[in-house]
Parts: C-alpha cells; sequence; structure tokens
C-alpha cells in the first residue's frame, strides 16, 4: 500500500468517525455566500447571480446595471466593470465607482477605477484569495447606489469539536529560527598526521613478534626484535674508535708534556694533536650510526659495557601510542631497511573526507559547524570543516571538504560511510510557519488561517527552509492562526465540495 492510499484512508476514517458522531448534519461545510460568484471558469453548480454579457456578476438597481468581472488572463487579477442602462453600455466616471473587499480577519481593501475602453479598470491588484464580501458603490447623475455581496472561496466552517476531533491543531504564526543546510556524503577515513608505517632500521632476522593486528600499543612499546649483523659490525667499530680515541687522547698530553719541557719538538706535538682530531671525528662518527639505527645517547654510551650476547639485538619500538593496523612482520624472516613491518594509528581522532560538487562548493568554509551523521547506532557527532581541498579532481569533479572528529571510544571506523549537513545559513525570520501546514491548492503554496469557526486557504510567497520551518514573505502575518497539522483534512473537504474559481 502506498503512501496516498494511506493518507486517503486516514482522511476517509476522519470523516466517516466525525460524521457518525454528528448524525446527520454536516460538520465540515464550506461556507456559502449569500448568493453565489463566478471567475469565469466552469462550475459544478448552477450560478446563483445573473451573468452578464461578458460572464461577470450583473447588479442592478433603479435602471443602472453593473457587470462586475476579474480579469486575470496573463496579468494579475483585476477588476474590469461595464455598465449599462436600460440594457445599453453607457460610460462611467472611474471618480464615480469604488469597491471595498471585506477579507477574513478584518482586512479591507479599497479599489478605485479608470476609464480604459469600454470598462473601468480597477487600479489595485484583486489578491488571492479571491474570498471577500463585497460593497459597491456607485454615483450616476447625482444619485448614489449600493450593492452587497459575498463572494467566497477555499473557505470551510468547521466546530471547535469537530476540529479537535479531526486532529487539527492550530498555531500563532510568528518569528522562528531557519536554519538552512548542505547535505554532503562522505567517508571517514585515517588521520594521516597519526599514521606511521615502521620499518626496522637495520638489516637482520626477525626473532621475536611482539604485537599481532588490532593490538594496542603504549609509546615506546617494543613491537617486535630482531638479530643484526649489520648493529655488531657498528656496535664494533663504535668501541674500537673509542679505544683509539682514549690512546689519542693519552698520546696528545703526552706529546704537551714532553713539548713544555722543551724535550719534544714542535713536529711531534702537531702529529699528536692531529692524531686525537682524527680519532674524536671517527668515533663521533660511529655514535652518530647508531643514533641512526635508533639507539639512545644512553645505550651508545654503553655499548662497551654489553655482554656479547645483545650485541646483535634490535629492538622496533613504537614511535607513539596507536593500534597497530597492518602487520608484515613473521618471526624467522629476513627483513632489512625499506620493509614495512607494521603500520600504526592513533585512532583516538578520525577524518571525515565529504565530497563536495560544483553547486555546493562556494557554500562552504573553513570553520563551519557540521553534524555527521552515522548508519547504525552511533550517535551524530559535530564538528567544524578543517581543510577544503584547493583543487577539484579531474576525475570525478569534485572537491574534498574534511572534518576532524574525536573517537575516544573508537566507534568512528574508517571506512564508514556518514552523512553531513553543515549551516549555510541561520537567521531568525519576522514570520514562518510548519512545513507541515502548508498545502498545495490551486498551484498556491497555502496554509489554512483560522478566524472563528472559519478555515479558509491563504496563498503564501515563501523564503527560507529548513526541516521543520518555512519562512513566509507574504500572505501571513504575525499573530494569525493557521493550521499547523493535519490541514490535509480541509483540503479534502475544500475538494469534496467542489469549490471553484469562478467570478
Amino acid at each position: 500500500m502506498n503512501n496516498q492510499t494511506i493518507a486517503i484512508g486516514v482522511v476517509a476514517l476522519v470523516l466517516g468517525l466525525v460524521v457518525g458522531i454528528a448524525g446527520t448534519s454536516s460538520w465540515l461545510a464550506p461556507s456559502k455566500p449569500e448568493t453565489g460568484h463566478g471567475h469565469g471558469h466552469e462550475d459544478d453548480h448552477k450560478d446563483e447571480f445573473e451573468r452578464g454579457p461578458h460572464g461577470g456578476r450583473m447588479l442592478e438597481s433603479d435602471g443602472l446595471e453593473l457587470e462586475v468581472t476579474i480579469y486575470e488572463s496573463g496579468i494579475p487579477p483585476q477588476f474590469r466593470i461595464y455598465a449599462y442602462e436600460d440594457g445599453k453600455p453607457i460610460a462611467l466616471d472611474g471618480n464615480d465607482l469604488t469597491i471595498y473587499l471585506h477579507r477574513l480577519g478584518g482586512r479591507v481593501d479599497e479599489f478605485s477605477f479608470k476609464q480604459e475602453g469600454e470598462y473601468l479598470r480597477g487600479e489595485q491588484v484583486v489578491e488571492e484569495p479571491h474570498s471577500f464580501d463585497v460593497d459597491v458603490m456607485a454615483d450616476k447623475g447625482g444619485e448614489s447606489y449600493a450593492w452587497h455581496y459575498a463572494s467566497y472561496e477555499t473557505r470551510v466552517d468547521l466546530s471547535a469539536q469537530a476540529a479537535e476531533q479531526a486532529g487539527i491543531i492550530v498555531q500563532e504564526a510568528g518569528e522562528q529560527r531557519i536554519t538552512q543546510t548542505i547535505t554532503l556524503r562522505g567517508e571517514i577515513v585515517l588521520n594521516a598526521d597519526t599514521v606511521a608505517h615502521i620499518v626496522p632500521r637495520v638489516h637482520g632476522i626477525v626473532r621475536q613478534v611482539n604485537k599481532r593486528l588490532g593490538d594496542h600499543v603504549d609509546a615506546d612499546e617494543v613491537m617486535a626484535v630482531l638479530e643484526s649483523r649489520e648493529l655488531v659490525e657498528a656496535k664494533s667499530d663504535d668501541i674500537a674508535a673509542e679505544q683509539r680515541l682514549e690512546l689519542a687522547a693519552a698520546n696528545f698530553a703526552r706529546a704537551e708534556a714532553l713539548k713544555a719541557k722543551g724535550i719534544s719538538s714542535e713536529e711531534d706535538f702537531l702529529k699528536a694533536k692531529q692524531q686525537l682530531a682524527e680519532a674524536e671525528i671517527e668515533h663521533r662518527k660511529t655514535e652518530a650510526r647508531l643514533h641512526a639505527f635508533g639507539l639512545t645517547q644512553e645505550q651508545v654510551e654503553n655499548v662497551s659495557k654489553e655482554p656479547d650476547t645483545q650485541f646483535a639485538i634490535y629492538t622496533l619500538r613504537a614511535p607513539f601510542a596507536g593500534t597497530v593496523i597492518e602487520k608484515h612482520i613473521t618471526q624467522g624472516e629476513l627483513v632489512d631497511e625499506d620493509s614495512d613491518v607494521y603500520v600504526l594509528a592513533d585512532l583516538s581522532t578520525v577524518w571525515v573526507d565529504l565530497t563536495v560538487y560544483q553547486r555546493d562548493a562556494s557554500k562552504i568554509r573553513p570553520g563551519q559547524p557540521v553534524t555527521v551523521s552515522f548508519r547504525g547506532e552511533i550517535p551524530d557527532a559535530v564538528g567544524v570543516i578543517d581543510y577544503i581541498s584547493p583543487v577539484v579532481d579531474q576525475a570525478t569533479r569534485t572537491a574534498t571538504a574534511r572534518v576532524i572528529l574525536d573517537n575516544p571510544d573508537g566507534l568512528l571506523r574508517p571506512g564508514l560511510f556518514v552523512t553531513a549537513e553543515l549551516v549555510e545559513h541561520e537567521a531568525a525570520v519576522p514570520v514562518a510557519v510548519t512545513r507541515e501546514a502548508i498545502q498545495n491548492i490551486r498551484g498556491w503554496s497555502a496554509v489554512f488561517v483560522r478566524y472563528g469557526n472559519t478555515f479558509e486557504a491563504r496563498p503564501l510567497e515563501l523564503g527560507h527552509r529548513d526541516s521543520q520551518w518555512v519562512e513566509v514573505l507574504s500572505g501571513l502575518s504575525a499573530g494569525e492562526q493557521y493550521v499547523a497539522k493535519n490541514s490535509f483534512v480541509l483540503k479534502a473537504e475544500i475538494g469534496k465540495s467542489g469549490a471553484t474559481h469562478a467570478h
């Protein structure tokens, strides 16, 4: 069963229940004017007034006849009044005719006229809905004429009890805050600033693997242990360089003392000094190599004190706390300096990369608030735009907007698809109505206003909108009451009654 069928069924059920309660009397009755009306369109009911040669309403008093029409073909609706005397067209001064329209809610529209060809043209627009009480005032030859009639459309009379039974909820139009959003789709990805590809700094055999895929590691924790001949050679070279340095330092001290006593020549002194400098350079070079392998200063200083069994041991340590997301290391295998043995990621934060199409690119800026929604039971997260790609992808013709989100519980897993809403515009508007209140009636975007027990469709000019509210630019004033919920019941009754747009 589709949504339309369900909606029709609900209307029928509500109407049936209320009719059953009210007995044979009509609980939803379109308001009836004292006489009929027309716009010149076909009407399902016989006119309750006389029509003139131009299809308008005929008004007659003491030999003066006025044919009242509303012309709206290709132009905003305007009154066109044709005057007759004894059945023959006559000219009537525009200054001698005034029409007053009394609308629901107490508003009165006054119309002045100007002669245009064979008719008098109203100088003001007859705004929709064309539903009003009409007073026509005319002067001719010193005589005054007055007519009154009612012309209603899209009106329904409904008692308070019947409105309650139909579930109709009325609200007062007023100021609301409208938040316009842009919806983007994207994906959670790793925070590239907190991802490390761990490689050993030496060539060697894997003797111990401490961490598996998915394990959490602390900063500086040992992840694997290698045996490396290269490390043995580097440590041996450092010990030898250290010993040569000590010997060179002793020789230099001896040469310096002999020179001071005049026993040694200047040449011997300078040669000892040169040997000391070369030894220092060589020792610094071997220490630097050990530092490049990842040894700390304390470890380098204690190399000569290590037992022979530890000379070949190289420990692979975590550079920061994180989770192992890739593992490419097995005990007993040979690895070298470019082997990507582990990938470690700090998942306490993640990136959300959003796809931005060209139509939205100009609306997005850094710092813009974003609400990110995830599938499943993960609660929404709030962040801001941190980065927007400066170039557009040549293949997809899209840009990327990035949000950084905290992920303390690890629920935001890279690879999950997301939907994000960005606030494009947010402002308070003087008058707004609920989105549910708006109905399409004869091509209008309209709401039903209420005055007493009378409801009438009111066309609106609409502005900004969000998921709940729609701004009203014209057609409804702050403080007026309108049907905010279940207005479709009134629309259905108007359609059922055969109400027409005819004058």
